[in-house]
């Protein structure tokens, strides 16, 4: 039960930052919305991943002591990705992402929108939820770096009346085969 070989160990905390770097990668390649909200769907996705990657981190190990080792691993790399991103843009840009203008000027950023694997459709009740129903109202919607949507509205024709709201990206807007 205790089995504490140091070569076993030392695999264990390896194997463990190998998945933790991995699945921090393929998330952060997922989008900004896939880390918005959880739906049921996501939370199935999530348990199962976890699942699937408990064999690669202990190995054949099964031990509490494996188990343990794995667990304080990532702990150790979370804290130290923490530290490293505090202290590094690049490094805080590449885990985190930038925010992305989806409305600029009453004009929507297809090109941002594809990017981001969003719909006009899904846009348009984001913006809904702020309530704003015409896109020419929007002077800047951006799509933040942990998934809400933040929106600049136009009040009226004056550009230097403005309002500011922002709220989560609802994951309920997606299509079904997203």
């Amino acid at each position: 039960m205790w089995n504490l070989q140091a070569q076993t160990l030392l695999e264990i905390a390896l194997r463990t930052t190998v998945v933790y770097v991995f699945l921090l990668i393929l998330i952060r390649l997922a989008g900004k919305r896939e880390i918005g909200q959880l739906t049921p769907f996501d939370l199935v996705v999530l348990l199962l991943i976890s699942n699937a990657v408990q064999n690669a981190m202990t190995g054949p190990d099964t031990s509490v002591t494996g188990g343990i080792v794995a667990a304080f691993t990532l702990i150790v790399i979370n804290v130290i990705v923490a530290m490293v991103r505090q202290r590094s843009e690049w490094f805080q840009r590449f885990v985190e992402g930038v925010p992305v203008v989806l409305v600029a000027h009453g004009k929507i950023i297809y090109r941002n929108l594809k990017r981001e694997h969003l719909t006009v459709e899904e846009l348009m009740a984001a913006l809904r939820e702020h309530e704003v129903s015409d896109i020419e109202k929007v002077e800047l919607s951006m799509l933040e770096v942990d998934g809400s949507v933040t929106v600049l509205r136009r009040e009226g024709k004056d550009l230097t009346n403005l309002h500011h709201s922002r709220k989560r990206l609802s994951r309920h807007h997606r299509r079904p085969n997203d």
